[in-house]
């Protein structure tokens, strides 16, 4: 579709692919972020006005993106191209339920943790444009989940890129500066396949445009395009921490303050997985296909090793970041097993990490400041002192290991469907649904392992390692007001998390129906006006 021009100066034919102008709403997100990012940046020195712009910029992403989303359960796909540039040639921003859904995720969590960050900021940190940081971040999440381009998903990329790195370096201790270098070089990396791989692809199809190469893509080179979806899935893979490229994230996540942690936990490697997602499943089904065995191997891989790395790590938030890395096995899983079941437990495990994780990271920030300690083994007697905090971590943990009824069952059981499915019918290659059905579980049980074992440590155990149970608690860190926000905002966020997995059905529903959307995208590329176009 094309913005809207005056009918006198449009023909005849082309009048019926306008786009109407509710359809703007689409728009409306990036923007915001965009223009909030610039417009803090000169208020920077004012206390207290970055944080209320920032709250009321992202109180209107999140009220654009709920009207997208009605927009889109009332009417289908959304899209929207920018000039008079018409698809294919024009940079188009494309929006179904799985887009909608987890941008909308993505500036709710955003609006916690702004609120949540105020626990670790001093009335003089205003100048070092956190805020700003911030919306910057949101706009490259939000734009890489909306767009219709993968040209563009590669510059909302590179804007998440320039948004992180600022963010994981302020401080600028040691530690800081050592999991910036490590983040930022396998990050590159990571962006130059996914370049390579679209200079390929434009050599081989000449567009970028998803639902055109849609529609031209069967008619390629089969191996060519195997080697093009291959490439994404190594970029993509790097960008979602999937086994074996993730040992970035548990060497960089876990260096700056605990809410910057949280948002790169819950938007930055869930992005990686949508695209993943998104360009294997709906753009390039046929090569994904050839790629399945490496898909269910990355996923398996994923799976097992990462639980294994957080039972083994004494480290609170790097113990957390293998959580994460495992969550991105279940992604892929779905991914390997391409039906609608898998295709909706992909999706609706991508909607809970972005809650869960972000959340996960939130309440470790709390026992930090707590303890006054990162390590687990210098932690003890949460649990007389802060039952709250014990309830709140215990919640998470079960629902990142997926026990029922938290949110994270609905995904892997959603998964575990597909799977023995795949493995009734025999599908090749007939072992992927039977092995994966395995390492879904065998997740669960090691993940609730590692969590329980975090919990004890901290909260069961009367003081730091060493000490006896008779001995008397470890001296612990009162909150103050900032600190009574960050537990209100996280308070709440877990309870959405709670409501959620305890009422699944109306967002199950909608899953399903974007999963349709990504095996059979005919109302995505109807959308943008490329329907029924020859080849």
């Amino acid at each position: 579709m094309a913005s809207p021009t005056p009918a006198s100066e449009v023909p005849m034919g082309m009048l019926d692919i306008l786009t109407p102008a509710s359809d703007w709403v689409i728009v409306l997100p990036v923007a915001l972020a965009l223009m909030g990012a610039a417009g803090l940046l000169m208020f920077r020195r004012s206390n207290g006005t970055p944080l209320i712009g920032a709250l009321i910029v992202v109180a209107g992403i999140i009220a654009c993106e709920i009207a997208l989303l009605l927009e889109i359960v009332a009417n289908g796909p959304v899209s929207m191209t920018m000039g008079k540039w018409l698809p294919p040639f024009g940079i188009s921003l494309t929006a179904d339920l799985f887009g909608a859904s987890f941008a909308l995720a993505a500036a709710v969590v955003t609006l916690i943790v702004l609120l949540y960050a105020e626990i670790d900021r001093a009335e003089a940190d205003g100048r070092d444009a956190f805020h700003s940081m911030v919306l910057l971040l949101l706009a490259g999440v939000t734009g890489a989940f909306l767009t219709g381009d993968l040209f563009n998903l590669y510059v909302w990329f590179e804007v998440m890129l320039i948004a992180s790195f600022g963010l994981i370096v302020q401080g600028n201790r040691p530690m800081q500066l050592d999991g910036a270098v490590k983040y930022g070089f396998l990050n590159f990396l990571a962006t130059t396949f996914f370049l390579l791989a679209l200079g390929l692809l434009y050599g081989l199809l000449g567009t970028l445009n998803m639902s055109d190469i849609m529609r031209v893509a069967p008619a390629a080179n089969p191996a060519a395009m195997a080697g093009v979806a291959a490439l994404l899935m190594l970029a993509f893979g790097m960008k979602a921490a999937a086994f074996p490229v993730n040992a970035w994230l548990p060497a960089s996540y876990h260096t700056p303050a605990a809410a910057v942690s949280a948002l790169f936990a819950g938007l930055l490697t869930k992005v990686g997985a949508y695209a993943m997602l998104r360009a294997l499943v709906a753009v390039l089904p046929a090569s994904r296909e050839l790629l399945e065995p490496a898909l269910a191997l990355v996923a398996i891989a994923t799976l097992l090793i990462a639980p294994l790395g957080a039972i083994a790590e004494t480290n609170l938030r790097r113990a957390i970041g293998f959580v994460v890395i495992g969550g991105i096995g279940a992604v892929v899983a779905g991914l390997a097993m391409p039906s609608l079941n898998g295709i909706a437990g992909s999706g609706l495990y991508i909607f809970h990490a972005i809650l869960t994780m972000t959340a996960l990271y939130m309440v470790a920030g709390l026992i930090e400041k707590r303890t006054g300690a990162t390590d687990t083994r210098q932690m003890g007697g949460l649990y007389a002192a802060s039952a709250p905090i014990s309830i709140l971590f215990l919640v998470l943990v079960l629902a990142a290991a997926g026990v029922p009824p938290f949110l994270g069952f609905w995904p892997k059981l959603l998964l575990l469907d597909a799977g023995l499915a795949q493995g009734v019918t025999g599908s090749t290659p007939g072992w992927v649904g039977t092995a994966m059905v395995l390492a879904l579980m065998i997740n669960a049980v090691l993940t609730l392992i590692a969590g329980t074992r975090l919990w004890a440590h901290m909260f069961w155990r009367a003081g730091p390692e060493g000490q006896g149970g008779e001995h008397a608690a470890a001296t612990l860190v009162a909150f103050d007001g900032r600190g009574r926000l960050a537990f209100g905002a996280t308070a709440l966020l877990v309870a959405g998390i709670v409501v959620v997995g305890l009422w699944p059905g109306p967002l199950m529903d909608q899953i399903s129906i974007g999963a349709a959307d990504i095996a059979d995208p005919a109302r995505y590329v109807a959308a943008t006006g490329l329907a029924g176009d020859a080849p």
